[in-house]
């Protein structure tokens, strides 16, 4: 059964389950819908052109990026242990379910990684003009990888206006067990590599 987390909470992930050890992070949003006015006045709705590009960031214990190969995002789809796996870009985020999926296969996760963030850029946010007040039903959620059971979901309800990145979630290390950790967070980084600095 699935458990739905508020901002701040953690849960155990593999604490008293046998054999999990692979992971699916799925991350989906919808692009808002706003008021377009015509010539003659009436309103029609269309949905914002907004690209969206999640990313996993492999930290160490001291909370930085354990080598130049831990950070798993559009351009860079696997990390050099091939503990995490990203699924590939979607340009649209339109339609249901996960837009974006990671995966995560625990037992080949190096034991210098302590934490695996979980963040999503706007593309050419800048350029576009574009923030995640643009974006509306996001969420993250954690899926057991062998049977796709939905573990835990996290919806985003915060306002993030002016942000250009969300800091969704973490999985972390703690007493030999892995948990996650609800962080909904949004920052100033209009792009992956902005944010993955702030982690060197």
């Amino acid at each position: 059964m699935s458990i739905n987390l508020v901002k701040g909470q953690k849960i155990d992930l593999t604490k008293g389950t046998s054999g999990l050890t692979k992971l699916m992070v799925g991350l989906g949003w919808d692009p808002a819908v706003e008021e377009k006015k015509s010539f003659f006045g009436m309103g029609r709705k269309q949905a914002a052109n907004v690209d969206c590009d999640a990313s996993a960031l492999m930290l160490n214990a001291n909370g930085k990026l354990a080598s130049r190969e831990s950070l798993i995002c559009f351009y860079n789809k696997q990390s050099a242990c091939n503990s995490v796996i990203h699924s590939g870009d979607n340009i649209t985020g339109e339609g249901d379910g996960d837009d974006e999926q990671i995966g995560i296969d625990l037992a080949k996760v190096p034991a210098d990684v302590e934490r695996i963030l979980v963040v999503v850029n706007i593309y050419e946010a800048e350029a576009r003009k574009q923030d995640f007040g643009m974006i509306r039903s996001a969420y993250i959620r954690v899926l057991n990888a062998n049977n796709m059971q939905e573990l835990v979901k996290f919806n985003l309800t915060d306002n993030y206006s002016g942000m250009t990145a969300l800091i969704t979630g973490e999985l972390y290390r703690h007493n030999g067990e892995w948990k996650f950790n609800a962080i909904g967070e949004g920052a100033q980084a209009p792009h992956i590599d902005i944010l993955a600095a702030r982690y060197k």
